[in-house]
């Protein structure tokens, strides 16, 4: 019994609801059930780093490798002083199906390190990031478990990283880490990949539509956000409304996103600008075409479903609609791109970076763009396909197509 309780403490009750409602569609046994709900790796440390005041600080970190049937297990490392273990099997939970979904040969990972990275040094984050890898070490490396970055991580920290394994291993390994600077071996093109993958998809979705009447609201405006924000732009596209952490800004005739991100590389806030200001929650609710979430998980719940008035929500955050308001979305009419589909540029251009530094050949931008293009919009349009055979929305189908390779490859590899 008691051992049952430790393992039901692993499984998040998201990915249990998003289960369920696949097995009332798709016959799964108990044995697939268990596998899809529980993590194969747990990994949690708590490990000293010296402040530049010399104090020591113990930091906590999790690691979660959710399922390796496809291949080495893939996944972002975040910092933040909110994280804890269940964000971190939830969205490790995602990128197993993210991955499995775009047909990469990568299981799904996901790490968490509980600091506030705006209160450290930059000697410290460096300390901070080496010491994570010293402690997972024996659990990570190109073969095992390739780690990138997330929110609060950045290719600096992911150079330092590699860095860092490559002295333990004693040899040179770029493929341990992806995101990581283009002089280390990363991958033209990594940094834009989130947002150019569902740009990507709002292009073919939008193809015959005349661009410039098409409202968009974008709340989050960090790196995929604001990248997002201006390949819309630039493309004719009417953004009306973005949000950064202090505020949102409104403007029915559309914004200058040229003048925002450079407001915003200046070190300001939205609150402080002349322009009309709204809530982030409001950024929400407006009547739009297209309303992107690309901040945190959880913003539309059942407190705020009913005044989401966009016609087409595409997920650029992970987990951003609660799972037990995706029915009520798909009864109004409002279609819903899920996150494993829309969000998912960053994991195959990690995969192309990866696939660079096994072979020590490296592509041009505008290579990676177009193999980046033609995985996404084959993953698409096949999940737009069955959806319409299967009359299911886009993110159960989803769920559904993914589900079924990873328990194809558990049955080829004997676990079921």
């Amino acid at each position: 019994m008691l051992q049952d309780e430790k393992r039901d403490l692993m499984m998040c009750k998201n990915c249990v609801l998003q289960l369920d409602k696949i097995a009332k569609i798709k016959q799964l046994t108990s044995k697939d059930l268990f596998i899809l709900r529980h993590p194969r790796r747990s990994v949690n440390i708590n490990y000293p780093v010296r402040m530049d005041n010399g104090i020591i600080k113990i930091i906590s970190a999790f690691r979660i490798q959710y399922n390796d049937s496809l291949g080495p297990t893939k996944g972002g490392i975040r910092f933040h002083e909110t994280v804890n273990q269940e964000d971190v099997v939830e969205l490790a939970f995602l990128m197993t199906l993210k991955t499995s979904l775009v047909g990469i040969p990568y299981g799904g990972a996901k790490g968490g390190v509980k600091i506030n990275p705006k209160e450290l040094s930059d000697g410290e984050l460096e300390r901070v990031s080496r010491g994570y890898v010293r402690e997972m070490f024996a659990f990570i490396g190109p073969k095992n478990d390739i780690p990138a970055p997330d929110v609060n991580t950045s290719p600096k920290i992911m150079g330092w990283m590699m860095d860092e394994y490559e002295k333990i291993a004693g040899e040179k390994s770029p493929g341990a880490f992806t995101g990581k600077p283009i002089l280390l071996g990363g991958s033209f093109g990594r940094d834009s990949s989130t947002a150019k993958g569902i740009f990507f998809i709002i292009e073919e979705k939008y193809k015959k539509e005349k661009k410039e009447k098409l409202k968009v609201s974008i709340q989050g405006f960090g790196n995929a956000g604001s990248t997002l924000a201006k390949f819309l732009f630039d493309a004719g596209y009417k953004v009306v409304a973005v949000s950064d952490s202090s505020s949102g800004i409104y403007n029915e005739k559309g914004l200058n996103i040229d003048k925002l991100k450079e407001f915003k590389k200046s070190g300001g806030s939205f609150s402080d600008l002349e322009e009309e200001l709204i809530s982030n929650e409001d950024v929400l609710k407006l009547d739009v075409d297209i309303l992107v979430p690309a901040a945190l998980g959880g913003v539309i719940s059942e407190e705020n479903v009913k005044d989401i008035k966009a016609k087409t929500i595409l997920e650029l955050a992970n987990a951003p609609i609660a799972p037990e308001v995706d029915t009520y979305l798909h009864e109004v009419g409002i279609e819903v791109v899920p996150d494993i589909l829309s969000n998912s540029g960053g994991v195959i251009v990690s995969y192309f970076e990866w696939v660079q530094n096994s072979q020590n050949y490296y592509w041009e931008e505008d290579l990676v763009d177009e193999k980046l293009k033609k995985v996404i919009l084959t993953t698409y349009k096949k999940v737009l396909e069955e959806s319409k055979k299967c009359n299911l929305n886009l993110r159960t189908t989803s769920y559904f197509i993914a589900i079924n390779r990873i328990l194809k490859a558990e049955k080829l590899r004997g676990a079921l």
